[in-house]
């Protein structure tokens, strides 16, 4: 009989899962912090990764994956073939993690987190057999961010390596990146991460959006409320032909003192 994992974080139990599962895993109805725990604990996984089949509540998933953080790397994942997502139409009462040969109840108790385990054959095999006939009905989880991964190699490719290392850097100092008060969003980290590096404002909106991060409109809209704000300046660089390009350079000098570390802070900081 397998022991069932109490007095335990959800991470150590995922993992736990992750390291001992033989095939797909179901995983069904998580929490949002399950969902943001599997993100970074499957990030993080030394070894060859499982394929989990998350269905998980639509609206909890669109509010995780809001944050840049989590779906960019979700992303990784699924461009891994490591994770699909689909959406529940009716949720269970529990929290499952479902693998070919045990079921895990996920159970919180206030800060505790508890996983209560079984491998009755049977039981495991009706329950495996019930979620898969499930997973086959339910609709996709449209997940419109781009893979990290494929963020970070654009960005260098098309604007340069020390960008790229920029933005990695204010990524890694975040705990989020919503925006709306909630950590800096991608299109405002890009932006400060350009004008850093004195890049072009047409290059860093057309990498943005031929990536997948946002509209070049979009782009153009939030540098000129870093302008408004003072947090960056432009300077107008001619071209051969048709209209000067905007460069975009770091407006404030506490911006320009800061290191990658504290950059978003300083930010945040003078956009709230």
């Amino acid at each position: 009989m397998t022991s069932n994992l109490l007095n335990h974080q959800i991470d150590d139990i995922l993992e736990s899962v992750l390291e001992d599962a033989s095939g797909d895993i179901y995983m069904v109805n998580p929490s949002r912090s399950a969902i943001e725990e599997f993100v970074s604990v499957a990030t993080a996984f030394d070894g060859d990764l499982p394929s989990v089949h998350m269905l998980a509540d639509e609206r909890t998933l669109k509010d995780i994956m809001d944050d840049f953080i989590v779906a960019s790397n979700a992303a990784d994942l699924i461009s891994e073939g490591a994770l699909s997502l689909r959406t529940l139409e009716e949720a269970p009462e529990n929290s499952l993690l479902i693998t070919d040969d045990r079921v895990v109840a996920v159970v919180h108790a206030g800060d505790r987190v508890g996983g209560l385990i079984t491998d009755d054959e049977s039981f495991v095999s009706d329950t495996y057999d019930t979620y898969a006939a499930r997973w086959e009905g339910a609709s996709d989880f449209n997940l419109r961010t781009p893979p990290i991964t494929d963020v970070r190699e654009t960005l260098s490719d098309e604007i340069s390596p020390e960008a790229e290392a920029d933005f990695a850097a204010i990524l890694d100092s975040l705990e989020t990146a919503r925006g709306d008060g909630d950590g800096l969003d991608e299109v405002t980290i890009s932006l400060l991460v350009a004008a850093k590096n004195e890049a072009l404002l047409y290059d860093i909106s057309k990498w943005g959006e031929d990536v997948g991060i946002a509209s070049k409109a979009t782009f153009s809209r939030t540098k000129t409320k870093l302008e408004d704000m003072g947090l960056i300046d432009t300077e107008k660089v001619p071209i051969d032909v048709g209209r000067p390009r905007l460069r975009l350079k770091i407006g404030d000098e506490r911006l320009s003192e800061a290191d990658n570390g504290q950059l978003a802070t300083v930010a945040q900081s003078i956009l709230n």
